[in-house]
């Protein structure tokens, strides 16, 4: 057998299985932070609420990108406290010096190795800012230079696609906002078993994958909450599958791009229960008026008006805690669709676990 490309896992005779084995891991992982890392998160919200932070800017790539906007909803929603996503480039190419004084700087990362997540972490600690590292790997580069570190606590993560390592980042940061603001979190324990539930209906996913297979394009669309879920889902078929997937705010949807809907190329809609789900509703309606084939992940009552989706189990869920269960079935489309397509998902060309940048 010959060796595997640098920077890729070991492969094996069956593609996907390393992938498949981690998003099954999920429910653990998210029962694993609920029990063990529960306690630290609310130690280090409580010291970082004793200083009262001004303001929050979070930081991140790829995946944990993703989970960094997720937590700006999340902090602008329950806290009204402002957030921004940083652009590293302005200190680690341009050199910028802002007066971070007073401010939140939240870096996730799943490896916390990356040089630049490095270099703008001490860039913002020699501003002023209060540091925080959230991160899969607790003896990081990362977590070396923050004041304060979270350790995600979801075991190696080995296939290239993020899965677990970013249902545990919105949990960890779930937590981390209750508590900013003094609450426990207790709303989160009902995730494990529904996450569970979730996964094992593997087969509806694939049949939604034997129906997209050969797609060309797909179209990503979520308000609120959900579109988070919609930007990480993209990337995930992307890396993948290699499939061009554009993720669109539904609002950002109907500002021009709406005009490339056709019959043709997919639309998936991620329909977060409550006010993002509520927001969306005029996006659906002009998608179904196109006559697009509309696939929705979320309520039943939505689903049944799509032409094809996933009923998600999330009456009584907290809107805030939906994305860790949106993702779920879409993680499974990117594996199944790949895998249809003669793929192996484990090991996309051209990436590497740890991504470098400067």
């Amino acid at each position: 057998m010959s060796a595997p490309a640098p920077g890729h896992p070991e492969r094996s005779e069956r593609p996907g299985h390393i992938m498949s084995g981690e998003m099954a891991e999920q429910p653990a992982v998210l029962r694993r932070i609920l029990r063990d890392g529960a306690p630290r998160i609310r130690e280090v919200a409580q010291a970082i609420a004793a200083r009262h932070p001004r303001f929050v800017l979070l930081t991140a790539r790829g995946t944990s990108d993703n989970a960094a906007l997720y937590m700006k909803y999340l902090l602008e929603i329950e806290l009204g406290l402002p957030c921004g996503l940083t652009s590293m480039s302005t200190t680690t190419v341009y050199g910028a010096r802002p007066d971070l004084s007073g401010v939140l700087a939240v870096t996730v990362s799943q490896s916390g190795g990356s040089p630049d997540l490095v270099a703008s972490t001490q860039a913002a600690r020699r501003a002023g800012a209060i540091t925080l590292a959230v991160t899969n790997n607790p003896d990081s580069p990362l977590a070396a230079v923050s004041e304060y570190s979270i350790d995600l606590l979801a075991g190696p993560e080995k296939a290239l696609p993020a899965t677990k390592t970013y249902t545990a980042s919105l949990l960890a940061l779930y937590l981390l906002g209750q508590g900013l603001r003094g609450a426990d979190g207790a709303a989160a324990h009902a995730l494990p078993d529904l996450a569970e539930e979730i996964l094992g209906r593997r087969d509806e996913v694939a049949r939604l994958a034997s129906r997209y297979r050969f797609a060309e394009r797909m179209v990503i669309t979520s308000r609120g909450y959900g579109y988070p879920t919609a930007k990480e889902a993209a990337l995930k078929l992307m890396e993948t599958s290699y499939i061009p997937a554009l993720s669109y705010s539904g609002a950002d949807l109907l500002h021009g791009p709406l005009a490339m809907v056709d019959n043709v190329s997919p639309v998936i809609a991620v329909v977060t229960e409550g006010r993002g789900g509520e927001a969306l509703q005029p996006v659906l309606d002009r998608l179904r008026g196109r006559g697009a084939d509309l696939v929705v992940v979320g309520p039943d009552a939505q689903v049944a008006q799509a032409s094809a989706g996933f009923a998600l189990p999330t009456r009584g869920v907290a809107e805030e805690l939906q994305p860790i269960l949106e993702i779920l079935p879409l993680q499974q489309l990117a594996y199944e669709v790949t895998i249809a397509r003669g793929q192996d998902p484990d090991a996309p060309r051209a990436l590497a676990k740890v991504t470098k940048t400067n």
